[in-house]
């Protein structure tokens, strides 16, 4: 497939901190249930059924044995409060307590436990949210990705991973459903970054924004939420579903790598421009504005809070740690682009083990070993 003088190229801002562009969802309306985006790619016909590189094959194998159900697989008759799995957010509310109460105007100088309590659940109600939304995204660009990835191998495993989206959209929306109970809009960063992905007819654009950098987002978010919730049904899906994630990841690293090779330097700059524009939109993907005009708060300001001081600088940061490495690993980190990663704080992570490397007794664990 070749590039076309028409394609739109960038996603980001030119101010990594740009707090106005940031808000710009307020002038977006999102009361529609459905949103159309003009999907594009080529369909791509081979016929050369030659299953090439054993590596990528026993990766299908394992995606084709490690299907699990969601309606069997989890207990759904376990009952959850929402109000405890909320609580487990403390940190960040009380990091909010302290900084909202020296606003002007803030309502938050009067609030008491009940009051923070309601936040707790409505920012853990839009992160869930997000992660619905962003698993409806994957679904979308995977079935893409069957039509235009040019090889065989990547035909099938694209295929394994489409029903894969599927049930993490059926997971998440009945936790959200069942247990929550409302569900928020898709946020603006996260929106933009699936249109990009899903109109561009590059199909290794799509690889490089699904495989690489949701996934991999997606990837340290669900660990974290592993391995800090109290909830079993939640855990229990973000387990089952990073399984499936981890897999992922890998397959676009071994089948990126191999071909970023064949670019020419101008085309290979252009897909690092466009990972790391990528990196920047998502950056501001955990900042959940509609939640603080949901309770009144000046939101430019609690957004100024939340992007801003050393400390949430490194944890917004953190979630890159499989990403970067990743991009390293299948030839993206250029010298021409490290200088906007080292803007971000983002370089420190280069080092760390990337997802090249296939774990096979990784991917063969029981389904629930919960030590995985």
């Amino acid at each position: 497939m070749t590039d076309t003088a028409e394609t739109p190229r960038y996603l980001g801002r030119d101010d990594v901190n740009d707090i106005e562009s940031i808000l710009a969802d307020d002038a977006r309306d999102f009361g529609s249930v459905f949103h159309a985006t003009a999907a594009r790619g080529d369909a791509l016909f081979t016929w050369d059924y030659t299953r090439t590189r054993d590596g990528l094959g026993k990766l299908y194998e394992k995606a084709k044995s490690s299907q699990w159900n969601g309606s069997t697989d989890l207990d759904w008759s376990i009952e959850v409060d929402p109000e405890k799995v909320a609580r487990e957010m403390s940190g960040a509310v009380t990091f909010f307590q302290d900084r909202m109460a020296q606003v002007d105007g803030s309502p938050v100088k009067s609030w008491g436990e009940k009051e923070w309590l309601q936040f707790q659940l409505e920012a853990f109600n839009w992160r869930m949210s997000q992660f619905l939304h962003g698993e409806q995204g994957a679904l979308l660009v995977a079935s893409q990705l069957v039509s235009c990835a040019p090889s065989f191998n990547a035909k099938l495993y694209a295929a394994s991973q489409t029903f894969d989206e599927a049930r993490h959209v059926e997971v998440f929306n009945r936790y959200l459903q069942r247990k929550v109970g409302f569900t928020y809009p898709i946020s603006r960063s996260l929106k933009l970054l699936l249109d990009k992905i899903l109109t561009d007819p590059r199909w290794d654009l799509k690889f490089i924004g699904m495989q690489i950098i949701i996934e991999g987002l997606a990837l340290a978010a669900f660990n974290t939420m592993k391995q800090s919730t109290q909830d079993p049904v939640l855990r229990d899906i973000v387990h089952l579903v990073i399984r499936d994630e981890a897999r992922h990841v890998t397959f676009g690293v071994n089948y990126l790598e191999e071909f970023v090779q064949t670019l020419t330097q101008e085309q290979r700059e252009e897909r690092a421009q466009f990972a790391f524009e990528a990196c920047l939109v998502m950056r501001t993907r955990l900042i959940p504005t509609d939640v603080y005009r949901q309770f009144g708060w000046p939101v430019e300001e609690a957004t100024t809070i939340a992007t801003g001081g050393e400390h949430r600088q490194r944890f917004r940061n953190m979630i890159f740690a499989r990403v970067v490495p990743n991009l390293k690993r299948i030839g993206l980190l250029t010298d021409a682009i490290r200088p906007k990663f080292e803007e971000l704080g983002l370089l420190e992570f280069e080092t760390l083990p990337d997802d090249g490397h296939i774990d096979w007794d990784e991917l063969s664990k029981p389904l629930y070993d919960k030590s995985a």
